[in-house]
């Protein structure tokens, strides 16, 4: 799958990757630092993600703003989105879904909980028929 990540720590990012190598995954990881380089990256051209890794809490445009966008877009509307984020605030939760997400993840402290909650999202979404255009 093509994913696209959407986190502006460099740590998480470094995580995400060796999660992926660990579990053996060959996923193409596209990363952006923020929600305007996110959709820059969408409206270069490039083919489409089949899904989207989003951190809420990022500088510039929030994760939330950026959910706002894409679920306005025609051509984007219908990329599973799934959060992975610190926040458990119930209202960007309620607020997350409300838009359209796919999948709200919190990250867990542990190394070895953030690699089981991401083996099973990936599991399922391989599992899933995806859109495509």
């Amino acid at each position: 799958m093509n994913i696209l990540f959407i986190e502006d720590d460099a740590i998480e990012t470094m995580k995400l990757h060796r999660t992926l190598g660990k579990l053996g995954l060959h996923h193409d990881i596209i990363e952006a630092k923020n929600g305007e380089e996110a959709l820059a990256i969408l409206n270069s051209g490039v083919k489409l993600p089949d899904m989207i890794f989003l951190d809420l809490n990022m500088p510039r445009m929030s994760g939330i703003e950026f959910l706002k966008i894409l679920k306005a877009h025609d051509s984007y509307r219908y990329l599973p989105t799934v959060v992975l984020t610190t926040s458990q605030n119930r209202a960007d939760l309620l607020e997350c879904y409300k838009i359209g997400i796919a999948g709200y993840v919190i990250k867990p402290l542990k190394y070895e909980d953030y690699a089981e909650k991401l083996r099973k999202v990936f599991e399922y979404w391989e599992a899933n028929e995806l859109v495509k255009k």
